[in-house]
């Protein structure tokens, strides 16, 4: 959630800052800001509500040779959105831009007032740039300022600052926000996701929470809480510009949805091999001893993480009967009482690697000495820095706010993982030859999908869209598939869904049942085929208007079925959700919403 960036060197300062809060817009996009320096400290301050775009605009009529600036995508927490509100913030001579939540803001803008400090927005960041002022006010040292007033502050915090006294120096610091500092020849770039820094710079140093940075055109000092200098580790930025454009497609989630195959075989690569009957994840840290030991795995994520756990511990539970897994979210985990039973290990899934819910629970997790594992996709991330071992996703950027790939291999990289398990625990690579062998063929099976259907979606989602309300049913694997499915369709066409298991149809969702509603079914060929047939039988007596997603050659009787051919049996509900992924975005496109950046919505969600 929003976006910093930040620059100083021998460039023109306005276009990069703009630059990068375009590609950092799906970071927020509510409204955005700029500011710049000249050498003698006079600042051109441009903020617009709205999207980048708008700021872009204005930039334009008010272009400066200005070599220093920050600037700003913002996702409103505190006020509602509006140039008032919109970082950067001025006080006296600080400008400041702000991720995070200041949880004490009241408390010091009481005190600040009876300074005689006047607020302009509702923002808890303008009384962090107040409270800077006021300790700068009688030291003159920005780096010493805004570390003495981060000391009094309460909260999260991921910030950059100017002072129009110093006008060839900017500080920046986090805790519980990410922050990254980019190395140029003379030149620093500062940003909050390494999206931005693209194309700019791939030296890169990603600061850890309690460290504060002072960048000036020489380089970068950083320093931790007590102002003790600390040895800044500088890495190799692994991203490629290709990844963050959309390469001839309408939307970045239409662009996402068909790279599935390739970041599959990206998950895949070296870690599972049909022919040996390897499955095995390199980083996990643990060995088969440890493996042997685990009786219990702790799914923890947000949202599609989260629903990615669930889908992971209904196959997990299927290589061996000593292994329980439970999915929990960690926003509800964190402020819960709850007991961890003996050999539990925990697997931290997050796409960002920032996820503030998630790392709050891994924090909690070390705390009781629980083994804690991560499956995240951020190289560099704050959680993949944290957990004792863990596997990154490879899938490359996802811009759309809407994640489409990284659920695929998150399902994925979890099932290696309880394969592993399952191996060290004596099950034989002949029982698990079955599920390795679907892992290798499940990125063509897509690729073909996605070649067959889009036409058919495409005019199925027309048919569709006309409905503001959807019921998603699934039994057995097919429910965390209707759980995701519906989550799609309502965070990109707005439509009210909800996902049920086919099971508890009876116990009160079936009453919603009208003219009003419409019902996507996923239907497997399976064990549990009969029973999955009779709740459609159910529905269908009440006047369904029921889009069934099968992999039955069967009769089926609905509104529209869409038969799916496959070579898969056990992984066949990933295919379904590709199915899903496709029909919201296109039924998305036909409502005229917004499809990479929907309403209200974020694609990190850095603060509770």
């Amino acid at each position: 959630m929003c976006g910093i960036v930040g620059y100083i060197g021998n460039k023109q300062a306005q276009q990069i800052l703009v630059s990068g809060l375009k590609r950092l817009e799906y970071r927020g996009y509510d409204s955005a800001g700029i500011v710049t320096l000249s050498e003698r400290g006079r600042a051109t301050l441009l903020r617009e509500k709205g999207k980048v775009a708008e700021l872009a605009a204005k930039v334009n009529k008010h272009e400066t040779p200005d070599q220093i600036g920050i600037g700003h995508t913002r996702w409103a927490t505190h006020g509602e959105p509006s140039k008032r509100n919109a970082h950067p913030h001025n006080v006296g001579d600080i400008y400041l831009v702000h991720n995070g939540i200041i949880e004490n803001f009241q408390e010091l803008k009481a005190t600040l007032a009876k300074r005689d400090y006047i607020f302009k927005s509702d923002t808890d960041t303008e009384v962090l740039a107040a409270l800077i002022d006021s300790i700068y006010r009688d030291n003159r040292n920005l780096l010493e300022a805004v570390s003495s007033a981060l000391q009094m502050v309460v909260g999260t915090y991921g910030i950059a600052v100017l002072s129009t006294s110093s006008p060839d120096e900017i500080v920046v610091a986090r805790k519980g926000s990410p922050l990254i500092l980019g190395l140029g020849s003379s030149e620093v770039y500062i940003a909050s996701d390494a999206s931005a820094l693209v194309g700019y710079t791939d030296r890169v140093i990603y600061m850890r929470d309690d460290e504060i940075a002072f960048c000036t055109r020489e380089g970068v000092e950083i320093y931790d809480t007590e102002a003790h200098v600390v040895d800044a580790i500088i890495e190799t930025l692994e991203l490629d510009i290709q990844t963050i454009q959309k390469k001839g497609f309408e939307h970045f989630l239409l662009k996402e949805i068909y790279e599935q195959p390739e970041s599959l075989r990206s998950t895949l690569s070296g870690r599972v091999n049909a022919r040996t009957g390897h499955a095995r994840l390199s980083g996990i840290n643990m060995t088969d001893e440890e493996l042997r030991a685990v009786k219990h795995i702790m799914v923890v994520g947000c949202g599609t993480a989260y629903y990615a756990g669930v889908m992971a511990g209904y196959l997990i539970e299927q290589f061996t009967d000593d292994v329980t897994v439970r999915a929990e979210i960690a926003s509800e985990l964190r402020y819960r009482s709850f007991s961890v039973p003996e050999n539990t290990v925990a697997v931290f899934v997050s796409q960002s690697g920032e996820t503030a819910d998630t790392l709050a629970c891994l924090q909690e997790l070390k705390r009781r000495g629980v083994k804690c594992l991560g499956v995240i996709n951020a190289v560099g991330s704050t959680i993949a820095r944290e957990v004792d071992g863990g596997v990154y996703l490879h899938v490359g950027a996802e811009i759309s706010v809407a994640s489409s790939k990284a659920f695929t291999s998150q399902v994925v990289a979890m099932v290696i993982f309880g394969m592993m398990i399952a191996s060290a625990k004596g099950v034989s690579v002949r029982e698990l030859n079955q599920y390795i062998e679907e892992l290798e063929l499940l990125p063509s099976e897509i690729e073909k999908l996605l070649e067959v259907h889009a036409a058919e979606i495409k005019k199925i989602a027309r048919k569709y869209a006309k409905y503001d309300h959807a019921l998603y049913v699934g039994r057995d694997t097919m429910y965390p598939i209707a759980l995701e499915g519906a989550l799609k369709l309502k965070e990109i066409s707005y439509i009210q869904a909800e996902g049920y298991a086919a099971g508890e149809l009876k116990h009160g969702p079936i009453a919603l049942i009208d003219d009003k509603v419409f019902e996507v079914f996923y239907l497997q060929d399976n064990w549990l085929y009969e029973k999955s047939q009779s709740n459609l039988i159910e529905m269908n007596a009440r006047g369904a208007h029921a889009l069934v997603i099968t992999d039955t050659d069967r009769k089926v009787s609905a509104e529209y079925v869409v038969r799916v051919s496959t070579k898969l049996k056990i992984l066949t509900p990933l295919l379904f959700n590709v199915i899903s992924q496709l029909f919201a975005y296109r039924v998305a496109v036909v409502r005229g919403a917004d499809v990479d950046q929907p309403r209200n919505l974020a694609k990190s969600v850095t603060v509770e």
